[in-house]
């Protein structure tokens, strides 16, 4: 027989993350990682006046891998400062949150 203690579990705050992206002749860039389950809809940055792409995240705090789909390819973001190998013979980035 199961009790219930009547206590909810903890809500876990979403944080934003910034993040930019330097790619002036892209005509679409994407941000998709494990905070995505890395869906090639991923999430699309906005395009500002000086040719940088632009967006927030809303994520679960910790560590997350991602990368950045420029026109539809794989990318790494070259303005990360952390990588790790993945399965696949390239790099993901990280941040956390």
């Amino acid at each position: 027989m199961a009790v219930e203690s009547g206590l909810k579990p903890a809500k876990i705050e979403a944080k934003r993350v910034s993040i930019l992206a330097l790619f002036p002749q892209a005509k679409d860039v994407r941000v998709t990682g494990d905070f995505t389950k890395w869906s090639t809809e991923g999430v699309r940055l906005s395009r500002g006046t000086d040719a940088a792409w632009r967006g927030v995240l809303q994520v679960a705090p910790g560590r997350h891998e991602y990368r950045l789909l420029v026109d539809g390819v794989w990318t790494d973001h070259p303005q990360a400062t952390e990588r790790v190998a993945n399965a696949f013979g390239t790099m993901n980035c990280v941040f956390r949150a």
